[in-house]
């Protein structure tokens, strides 16, 4: 939905696919022509790349818009639609698979003197292993090559789970990714998630709209992000800017992406990813830049050069997502499909919606149980909050569970409301529920 809006703001029309399950879904109904794409599991028609693209040259589409999800990060897909003269929209299928091999982009960066997490920067071996994360220091991370999305890792306190750890992850990696390639990292205690927006296109201009703080996770999804990052003073924030437009130029990247880092206790920060596609809350840094980045995304795509530079950016007032999950917060946040009965959105001063469904919509558990996506705006991070907690309470969304219960109890906690809060903040609240 995020991309037919733009779409049709631009003047472009927008052509949508559809499983089986989403026949009647939002985005069909508001497209310009919508076709069937398979069948409702997702290997059965969203990921299945070849169909994808013959749809698009059948209808004579100029270019695909990969979404946040899916085949976003595929590398092999950026390939084909470029083969078959569909243009993808995003970085190139060499740029996404050089920076979706952690392992690759680990060596980039370094190279290009932006820092990473202490690690190895080549594939490890179960024998020297135990000597590498020794040299590190307990506790490590056994991480997978190919991973992302929180899958293809574990962390290890002490050096009689290394082996076992080792075998888990090698064995998830084999069989999420196809590539059983690990290497070790270092686990940073209580780290902040921030990572950076940042544009680039093809004429050689490259630039960042600033950092959003992404710490408050679950099962390493996020759960709540915030524009500003909170209690970054300008040089950090000038340093990590820096940070991630040298990645994006080290790579040659075109497009749209984002560069996570963690950032410890003392300041430090290290580059942890690179996502080479939008993000799902983007929508904040829209808020408090004023930039519109899908259209950005689109234009670049294009060829056409960025319509601003790094001093056009100006940056007002604070924006917090809350992203609105089909999931039970009281039972361990597992999946709530079934019929939406009721759907009121919230509205006034400050809030925005970005949602693919309305009421009638059935939630189903073939995709990402992500429903809506709930931004608001004011002019300091106090009046975005209070915002945010209006519009949290005046969403009615019945005939399943959702994440709000638990976006509005995250508001009060001190750590929240201060600030001062680190990716250990879920299980902080649960253990803190638990102990009262």
């Amino acid at each position: 939905m995020r991309v037919v809006r733009a779409c049709r703001e631009m003047g472009i029309a927008p052509l949508a696919i559809y499983s089986e399950a989403d026949e009647e879904a939002l985005h069909v109904r508001l497209s310009d022509s919508a076709f069937p794409c398979g069948a409702a599991p997702a290997r059965d028609s969203y990921l299945v790349a070849e169909r994808v693209v013959e749809i698009a040259q059948r209808e004579g589409a100029d270019a695909i818009h990969p979404g946040y999800g899916f085949l976003s990060e595929n590398a092999d897909f950026a390939d084909r639609c470029e083969a078959a003269g569909v243009r993808f929209i995003g970085p190139s299928g060499a740029v996404i698979r050089a920076m979706g091999d952690k392992i690759t982009a680990r060596q980039t960066m370094a190279s290009a003197g932006v820092a990473v997490v202490p690690g190895t920067t080549e594939p490890i071996a179960d024998e020297e292993a135990a000597g590498v994360a020794e040299s590190l220091g307990y506790p490590v991370l056994v991480k997978a090559s190919a991973g992302g999305g929180g899958k293809g890792m574990r962390r290890v306190d002490d050096p009689a789970q290394l082996a076992q750890a080792l075998e888990r992850v090698r064995g998830e990696a084999a069989s999420a990714f196809g590539n059983a390639t690990l290497y070790l990292e270092k686990f940073v205690e209580n780290p902040r998630h921030i990572e950076v927006q940042f544009l680039a296109d093809s004429h050689g201009n490259a630039l960042h709209l600033g950092e959003r703080e992404c710490s408050i996770q679950r099962r390493h999804q996020k759960l709540i992000e915030e524009a500003p990052g909170n209690h970054i003073d300008p040089e950090l924030r000038a340093e990590l800017g820096r940070a991630a437009v040298t990645a994006a130029k080290a790579v040659g990247y075109c497009g749209v992406g984002t560069c996570e880092f963690l950032v410890n206790q003392a300041g430090d920060f290290y580059f942890l990813e690179m996502n080479t596609r939008i993000q799902v809350e983007h929508a904040i840094t829209e808020a408090i830049t004023g930039v519109d980045i899908v259209v950005e995304m689109i234009r670049i795509a294009a060829g056409e050069p960025l319509q601003i530079s790094e001093s056009d950016v100006e940056f007002s007032g604070h924006a917090i997502e809350a992203r609105i999950y089909a999931e039970n917060p009281d039972k361990s946040f597992i999946p709530s499909p079934g019929l939406i009965e009721v759907y009121v959105p919230p509205t006034g001063p400050g809030i925005r919606v970005d949602s693919g469904v309305e009421q009638g919509t059935r939630v189903t558990t073939h995709y990402d149980p992500l429903i809506a996506k709930l931004i608001a705006w004011g002019s300091d991070r106090e009046e975005s909050i209070a915002r945010l907690d209006r519009a949290l309470e005046e969403y009615d969304i019945q005939g399943i569970a959702t994440s709000i219960s638990f976006h509005r109890k995250a508001l009060r906690q001190p750590e929240f409301v201060s600030g001062h809060y680190t990716t250990d903040f879920v299980e902080t609240v649960i253990k803190r529920e638990r102990s009262s």
